[in-house]
């Protein structure tokens, strides 16, 4: 779990959209978070068709008479409002766009501040939620969420400010509506709720192992030209692949390809290629000898810059520490990441059409 594992929602905050303001991503970056955030979506829908999450959604209800979501990355919808056990000041908040605006802030910045581990923020009205993130690989795939509770006893005092904060927000208030369902919300003390959180961390490192489970289950009923097209491409992946080289060995046009493959697979050409050299390239660092440009190149990476970002996004950290916390390779002993007999590539575009 995090170490500051509890954050308050800023108090002074007049409008909660701006505090998740981001840097503005360039082109080719807002497309790998469109294309993360897809085979986000199409990961939830497999995982809540299978047997296993339900059964799991139902025991940890049972158990702790907490709501429990599992949502996408990126989710733009508040996945607890429609969820048995949903707190009902909660969903009283959610049907006003501007104050379920502000629960959507909260959502935004629990998984921007969740870095892999268990997070839990304080929403303006003092309760807490928490997301706990299930993993392929290094890569954060969705999450699961909880909470709508107090972890300190509700105050009259701490009541009035969030009226008079959803006032500013310029939701009509009626308090009396509201009273009974805040007061009424349930108080868990911290070292309980602490537990709570172990246990959906065992659900979801559990779910996490599942994952390349779901992914093959998925691949078993493929279209004869998708498997030859996998087989095709784990062939030649170190080589300048193209998605027209791919499509004509499966003997269909480009168009009907990107469709059909996205479709089956889950993901794009571009993305499933560089996930294949990524699995590579975390292999080839485990022999200390190498250079991880060398690896990069090797797995059929053109550009170090692309290379970086690619590893850094599907890995979750760069190379250097990945290698350093797989293999227990210090920052001393490891290879420069910049080779020079490769050096005058650095520019190039990778080639991942």
């Amino acid at each position: 779990m995090a170490r500051n594992w509890l954050l308050r929602y800023p108090p002074k905050v007049a409008n909660p959209i701006r505090s998740t303001s981001r840097p503005a991503l360039d082109p080719a970056e807002r497309a790998d978070e469109a294309e993360r955030a897809q085979r986000s979506r199409e990961f939830v829908v497999r995982l809540k068709q299978s047997k296993i999450y339900p059964a799991y959604e139902n025991a940890f209800r049972g158990t702790t008479g907490l709501p429990l979501a599992l949502r996408s990355v990126g989710s733009f919808h508040s996945p607890l409002i429609d969820a048995k056990n949903a707190n009902p000041f909660c969903r009283l908040m959610a049907s006003d766009n501007r104050s379920c605006a502000a629960c959507l802030c909260l959502q935004q910045r629990i998984e921007d501040r969740s870095d892999g581990k268990a997070c839990t923020l304080e929403c303006f009205a003092g309760l807490s939620e928490s997301a706990v993130p299930i993993h392929c690989g290094e890569e954060v795939v969705a999450f699961l969420q909880t909470g709508q509770i107090f972890l300190r006893r509700p105050s009259n005092h701490r009541f009035q400010r969030s009226i008079r904060r959803l006032e500013k927000m310029g939701v009509t208030v009626d308090r009396m509506q509201l009273e009974q369902p805040y007061f009424a919300t349930r108080v868990i003390a911290k070292p309980q709720y602490a537990s709570i959180l172990r246990l959906l961390t065992l659900i979801a490192e559990h779910l996490s192992g599942l994952t390349n489970q779901l992914i093959a289950q998925g691949a078993a009923g493929e279209p004869p030209a998708i498997v030859h097209a996998r087989a095709f491409i784990a062939l030649h992946q170190a080589e300048e692949l193209s998605l027209g080289d791919v499509a004509k060995a499966a003997n269909m046009s480009p168009f009907y390809f990107c469709k059909t493959f996205r479709k089956v697979t889950g993901f794009t050409f571009i993305g499933y290629l560089a996930h294949l050299r990524v699995a590579s390239v975390k292999v080839q660092l485990g022999d200390p000898h190498k250079r991880i440009s060398e690896a990069a190149f090797a797995a059929g990476f053109q550009s170090l810059s692309q290379f970086n970002r690619v590893f850094r996004r599907i890995a979750g950290r760069a190379p250097t520490k990945y290698r350093a916390n797989a293999y227990g390779q210090n920052n001393g002993s490891q290879p420069q990441a910049n080779s020079p007999a490769r050096s005058h590539q650095s520019g190039q575009a990778l080639s991942q059409r």
